[in-house]
């Protein structure tokens, strides 16, 4: 393992665009040095690692991996810790989102949404607990507010990430006092590609207390208070939603 790095160090997977993208320019901006994973998402990484260079010479490290493929993960955190020597946060960003209505709903559906959402997430932190350990570092989670009230149409999806947070819980419990567990779970922050229609997003903004959608720095700002300015958080899940689950 390379001699310990002088700066904290985080892994994001899913880093390549999106939140995770803005997760990974403030955990940056803030100090941190990244390990930036991706899956498909290589120009887009390669662009985000460019942009940070630009700013810190030697700050990053692109990970490509296929999540849902068990044996990439312990060589993933093998590799960080060959080029940084230590490993102080973990955020696991990286999800797949679409509807899976009853009754249509496959075997192939459920694997891919538990895998992205669930299995991945427990299974690299299991990984990355002997060098967070020794950073008496943290893990941040990105759940959903759908993982309480449930969002029509998305059952797998749902159901994936109710796991990750009890993941969330269960882990805090499992591996204090050294390494603190925690979760954000955001409610409308960026709308899937497809969208959903226009009408529908101004009915629910109407719902929200703060009568807005968020912003994927609302998200970052949640993860980097968590995993720097909260030593006395644990298993706790921030929701970050306006106060749209105050609504019925």
């Amino acid at each position: 393992m390379k001699p310990r790095h002088d700066r904290p160090v985080a892994l994001i997977t899913g880093a390549g665009r999106r939140v995770g993208a803005v997760i990974a320019r403030t955990l940056h901006a803030a100090g941190y040095d990244l390990a930036l994973h991706y899956r498909r998402s290589a120009e887009a990484a390669r662009v985000l690692a460019d942009e940070l260079e630009q700013q810190r010479a030697g700050s990053t490290l692109l990970l490509q991996a296929e999540l849902a493929e068990l044996h990439t993960l312990p060589p993933l955190i093998e590799q960080l810790l060959a080029h940084y020597g230590r490993l102080d946060a973990l955020v696991n960003n990286a999800s797949t989102f679409y509807p899976t209505p009853v009754g249509s709903a496959t075997p192939t559906q459920w694997n891919e949404l538990f895998a992205s959402n669930a299995q991945a997430p427990f299974f690299l932190s299991q990984a990355a607990i002997p060098a967070l350990r020794e950073a008496r570092g943290g893990i941040v989670n990105l759940v959903d507010i759908y993982a309480e009230r449930p969002l029509l149409d998305h059952p797998l999806y749902c159901m994936a990430k109710a796991a990750l947070a009890a993941m969330t819980r269960s882990l805090a419990l499992e591996l204090g006092p050294e390494i603190r567990v925690n979760g954000v779970a955001p409610g409308a922050v960026l709308w899937p590609s497809d969208g959903k229609p226009y009408a529908d997003q101004q009915s629910m903004m109407a719902r929200t207390p703060l009568q807005r959608s968020g912003t994927p720095e609302d998200v970052a700002g949640a993860v980097l208070w968590l995993l720097r300015d909260a030593p006395f958080v644990t298993g706790q899940i921030i929701r970050v939603d306006g106060g749209r689950t105050l609504s019925v």
